[in-house]
């Protein structure tokens, strides 16, 4: 995951900041953005089923290394001077239509590595989340300080190097068949069972109950005979179970909103931000790279104490940190050393964010459903990010630089003060049982529920079971 993030991370900086030297052009630059991302968001949203049938190792090694050859082509094709706009936007898209279900992939591994490691969820989504925040500092530390000395295409050639490594170290490192532990009772792994019992523990509670979508999600006369369902019957139960989900939900669809606010942020705002005020892609490294130190530090913590935290009120709190300042203090026209400042109070607070947000995803959803979910549920929360940078091009060229940036601000932080009135929000900590327990490893994969009130695991007589999931 580290190898193809730096990457990633530096393709990040690096496109832009090509298309913004060569064009002189906001909108050009968000264009690139939504041709990577665009693809990103809908073969992932379609490819749960795939990855929860052929799994997530193979197809992890895959789609890496189809995007290496997708990356490399670009410098090559510059060299050769062979690049037009339109080959370039398609083989962006080419690299977004591989990350979408390689990232989902490796999303997908995080539950059983938390089992193999006997680790709390929220220790492994946190300690997944450092990874990825270390990479993502690296990358952008390294891909500003590279692009500077040696121009752009340095930076994706070196993106290209990264995904191929990524694909090696999948495809010998891990062994074959991780992941594949997902059948419910009486099926093999990548087929549908038909049991309602595995579905039931649809929110990970261990309760009976469930949701009422997981409830829904019969397979009808396959049950126990290892009978394999089609791909659209697969793709309906993981959507069954997320439109019954509301926290899911509705967490996702507050996600897609920021994420389209911080996509224009990172690929035009920013970018343009740095070239205006005469700071140059250097800059732009150092801020990621200040704001991912924090991160990590806050991640760290996060995977340490999460599970023992209120998760509703860290939530709120990050978000609050992470979203808005960094879009005022850039348009406040501040030194540099208040501009530093706030982005790393931003990388603290978002620190705290994915390892609560992964947790809750991997508890509620059972195992034989958790590619298709998880493809639905980024996809959802990734949706307004091929916009971000499209829309945030073309305010920038209508209104400038400043209203754009206070604009954005303004809307990210309603969208994440004014949610936290749903009254779906409170069951964020219901995942859990009352002394902090995640559900165990049986129950994610979709086994037996446990009868109401009986202790899960170890503890004295009488100490309160699961309570009870949302849709009670």
């Amino acid at each position: 995951m580290a190898v193809s993030v730096v990457g990633t991370r530096i393709s990040a900086i690096a496109l832009p900041w090509f298309v913004l030297s060569t064009t002189g052009s906001a909108t050009r630059a968000g264009l690139v953005a939504f041709a990577e991302m665009t693809p990103y968001v809908l073969v992932k949203a379609f490819t749960g089923p795939l990855v929860d049938r052929a799994g997530p190792r193979t197809v992890s090694w895959t789609t890496d290394l189809v995007s290496a050859a997708a990356a490399v082509a670009v410098p090559v094709l510059h060299h050769l001077d062979a690049l037009p706009l339109w080959l370039l936007l398609a083989l962006v898209a080419v690299i977004g239509a591989a990350r979408g279900p390689g990232d989902l992939a490796k999303e997908v591994l995080i539950p059983e590595a938390a089992e193999r490691g006997a680790v709390p969820l929220e220790r492994a989504s946190g300690l997944a989340g450092v990874t990825e925040r270390l990479a993502s500092t690296l990358g952008p530390a390294a891909g500003g300080a590279l692009i500077a000395v040696t121009g752009p295409m340095a930076g994706l050639a070196v993106n290209a190097v990264c995904f191929a490594a990524g694909s090696l170290i999948i495809a010998v490192t891990l062994p074959r068949g991780m992941g594949r532990g997902t059948a419910l009772p009486g099926e093999h792994p990548g087929t549908e069972s038909g049991t309602e019992s595995g579905a039931r523990s649809g929110t990970g509670s261990g309760t009976e109950s469930g949701t009422r979508s997981g409830a829904g999600l019969r397979t009808g006369s396959g049950a126990g005979k290892g009978v394999e369902a089609g791909y659209w019957r697969r793709f309906g139960e993981g959507f069954a179970f997320l439109r019954g989900d509301r926290l899911l939900l509705t967490l996702s669809g507050m996600i897609a909103v920021t994420n389209l606010l911080a996509s224009g942020f990172g690929t035009v705002l920013l970018p343009v931000w740095a070239k205006e005020s005469g700071n140059g892609p250097a800059t732009i490294g150092l801020l990621a790279a200040t704001g991912g130190v924090a991160a990590i530090g806050a991640g760290l913590i996060a995977s340490a104490v999460a599970h023992r935290m209120p998760r509703r009120p860290v939530f709120f709190v990050g978000f609050l940190c992470a979203g808005a300042p960094r879009f005022v203090v850039l348009a406040s026209g501040a030194p540099m050393w208040v501009v530093l400042a706030v982005f790393l109070v931003d990388g603290f607070g978002s620190g705290f964010l994915n390892p609560i947000l992964g947790a809750i995803r991997y508890e509620r959803v059972p195992r034989p459903l958790l590619g298709r979910v998880s493809a639905l549920v980024a996809s959802l929360a990734w949706a307004g990010i091929p916009l971000g940078g499209l829309i945030a091009g073309a305010a920038v060229t209508a209104f400038g630089l400043a209203p754009v940036l206070l604009a954005g601000g303004t809307a990210y932080f309603l969208t994440t003060t004014l949610t936290g009135l749903r009254p779906e929000w409170r069951e964020m900590d219901r995942s859990r049982d009352r002394t902090g327990r995640s559900p165990e490893p049986e129950e994610r994969r979709g086994g037996p529920p446990r009868a109401r009130g009986e202790v899960p695991g170890p503890g004295p007589a009488g100490t309160p079971g699961p309570r009870p999931g949302p849709g009670r």
